[in-house]
């Protein structure tokens, strides 16, 4: 029965390798840009290429949740008639999609109940997917939008809908119409400028360097009596840039320096939140962010770059936070250097000339979009430079199918996207189709009583919750259209607005009671998941500061307009009053200062990292100086000296 079992485990996996590996050089060949004399393969037509390339997104979900099943021995013959019947109307449903586009390139047609019915099998299998792959809170949400859609007519008050044929209604905007629904724009976002840097981030894991990131910064960080979170903190932020997931980065690295962080004499809980809340920050460093940052380059209007240079000083800032809080709570703890203990191997000559695998392709990305390349075309030129690099690993030069693997891996992972984002399609459909976003904003607008404090609260609450066991991209996107025309209503720059949004749609996964960031963390460390969840909050609590700040001072966003329109020596304060910040309130939150903090000081010193946060330069400047007041008081407080750094 076990052999039995392993064999169909095997065809499976392979199965499911094909399948990713079909879709990472489809998906290439689309954007593939063209290199001097060589013919341009893509784009394809979105006609037919939109839906076969969504059903292959649909059969490599099929084969992942048979391979789930098969594993627990739970695979039945009722499971693989649902397959066969999801498969079946997938096909039907996308053969129809072509066919209605080749009628409408050369007439037009009136949607009848026929395509309205067409249109609602893709979406309730979507949904049925997407919570089997990604769990209730983004089905639901795809569920209740849809339903809303195909019933808003008979909705009372400011949610009813006036449309006229709902056959035709519901028809293009779920399905039959390229520039929204399941197979919109957002999908294409996906395809022409997210799908590149997915699988460059597969390939560059599976080339080797993530090992030798890990045993160097264990090396560089031994001194250190925070040494291996600080490591930890290092290799999950050059991880996490690659990846962009921060589950996925937490997987990576974590098996190998959450253990370290715990024998250096941390808790379990505090070592599981120092890699959950490193590996979250890896979306928002650049130069190769998540997926919504790219997708935010698109909506907004402007180029990746300008989202890139935007987002460094708040990036920065937060992983300096992070090193303040190992720092402070390494000192609570009385917790010294020391290297005997250490059982990461050191890293031989290879680890460092395999870092050329990291830091080459990053490299190349810069300078491509300096010099004006487009995102996608970046991406897939740092690829074709990787590849060939690679093999300076020997572990590739023994076994180069793991590049082949790689590749799969990244089309297995956008085809998990792929899902997701069709739920987003319906949302955001929907919600143009509607007028939500302009009803809801009118409603805020009074709400908020034209407080633009208590409308960025209303807004982050939204992220956060949307974002509870959502991936960050779908959570941003809803999020976004909702609230996008309220905060640009109060007179915030759009991409100021969209950044806000994103910042708190990537600190989703580290905020209880669904932080599934924390949660993998928790399953390493051993310690307790809602623990974990709240320690990562407490030490990443400046991913919910830091927005607020550069919404009131729009100049710690490089490259805005209100940068560039403010002195020198307003940024100069600004950063002042920033790093001030980011040590009151890390302290504040540990609970110590080279001693223990009273409850009150604790207070004062969180009031004051707000304070300097604020647009009120008068108050800000006196919050600086009290906090310079609290914090030379407690370093220069005659105490037994605790052993330096």
């Amino acid at each position: 029965m076990t052999t039995s079992i392993d064999r169909r485990v095997k065809t499976l996996h392979w199965a499911g390798l094909a399948v990713g590996l079909v879709i990472a050089l489809a998906g290439l060949a689309n954007v593939l840009p063209t290199y001097g004399v060589l013919p341009r393969v893509g784009p394809f037509e979105l006609d037919w290429f939109r839906p076969l390339f969504y059903w292959l997104c649909f059969l490599s979900f099929l084969i992942w949740d048979a391979l789930r099943l098969t594993r627990d021995d739970k695979l039945t013959v009722f499971h693989l008639l649902g397959y066969a019947i999801g498969l079946g109307l997938m096909t039907w449903v996308s053969w129809d999609y072509y066919q209605v586009s080749m009628v409408l390139k050369d007439s037009f047609m009136f949607f009848s109940a026929r395509e309205a019915w067409m249109a609602a099998i893709p979406a309730v299998l979507s949904i049925i997917a997407c919570w089997r792959l990604w769990g209730a809170p983004i089905a639901i949400l795809g569920a209740v939008v849809f339903a809303y859609l195909a019933t808003g007519p008979y909705w009372p008050g400011v949610f009813q809908t006036i449309v006229g044929d709902m056959n035709e209604f519901i028809a293009q905007n779920i399905w039959y119409d390229a520039s929204q629904g399941i197979l919109g724009n957002i999908m294409g976002i996906v395809l022409s400028t997210v799908l590149p840097f997915i699988i460059l981030g597969a390939v560059l894991e599976g080339c080797g360097a993530g090992g030798s990131m890990i045993r160097i910064s264990f090396h560089l960080m031994r001194r250190f009596r925070g040494g291996p979170a600080y490591a930890a903190i290092s290799a999950s932020a050059l991880f996490g840039t690659v990846s962009g997931s921060a589950v996925a980065n937490v997987v990576g690295t974590g098996v190998v320096t959450i253990p370290m962080i715990r024998r250096r004499g941390f808790s379990g809980n505090f070592a599981g939140a120092v890699e959950a809340a490193a590996s979250t920050g890896g979306q928002i460093l650049p130069p190769i962010m998540g997926a919504a940052a790219l997708v935010m380059a698109d909506i907004v209007g402007v180029s990746y770059l300008a989202v890139i240079l935007a987002v460094l000083i708040p990036a920065v800032a937060y992983y300096v936070s992070l090193f303040l809080a190992v720092f402070f709570e390494a000192e609570k703890l009385g917790i010294t250097a020391r290297e005997e203990d250490e059982a990461v191997e050191p890293p031989a000559g290879q680890d460092w000339i395999n870092l050329a695998l990291v830091f080459g392709p990053i490299a190349l990305i810069v300078w491509l979009l300096v010099s004006g390349l487009s995102p996608a075309g970046a991406s897939i030129a740092a690829i074709f430079l990787l590849i060939p690099m690679s093999f300076i690993n020997p572990e590739i030069r023994r076994a180069p199918w793991k590049l082949l693997e790689a590749l799969a891996e990244g089309g297995k992972t956008v085809a998990q996207l792929a899902i997701a984002i069709a739920i987003v399609g319906i949302v955001v459909s929907t919600l143009n189709a509607t007028g939500i976003p302009t009803k809801f904003a009118v409603l805020l607008a009074n709400a908020a009583s034209s407080s633009l404090m208590a409308a960025l609260l209303i807004a982050a609450a939204g992220c956060i919750v949307l974002g509870m066991g959502m991936p960050t991209l779908p959570a941003y996107i809803a999020i976004v259209a909702v609230m996008g025309p309220t905060l640009t209503g109060f007179g915030v720059e759009l991409l100021t607005a969209h950044m806000f949004v994103f910042f708190f749609g990537v600190a989703s996964v580290i905020t209880p009671p669904v932080a599934i960031a924390a949660y993998a963390a928790a399953s390493i460390s051993k310690g307790k998941p809602i623990g974990t969840a709240v320690e990562a909050t407490r030490i990443g609590a400046m991913i919910f500061l830091v927005p607020f700040a550069f919404v009131y001072n729009p100049a710690l966003l490089l490259g805005t307009e209100a940068a560039a329109s403010a002195s020198l020596g307003f940024v100069a304060f600004s950063l002042l009053t920033l790093a001030a910040s980011l040590y009151l309130a890390s302290s504040a939150l540990i609970g110590f200062d080279k001693q223990r903090l009273p409850v009150w000081e604790r207070l004062l010193r969180l009031a004051c990292a707000a304070t300097l946060l604020s647009p009120y330069v008068l108050a800000g400047a006196a919050a600086l100086g009290l906090g310079i007041v609290l914090a030379v008081w407690r370093r220069t407080a005659k105490l037994q000296p605790a052993e330096a750094l």
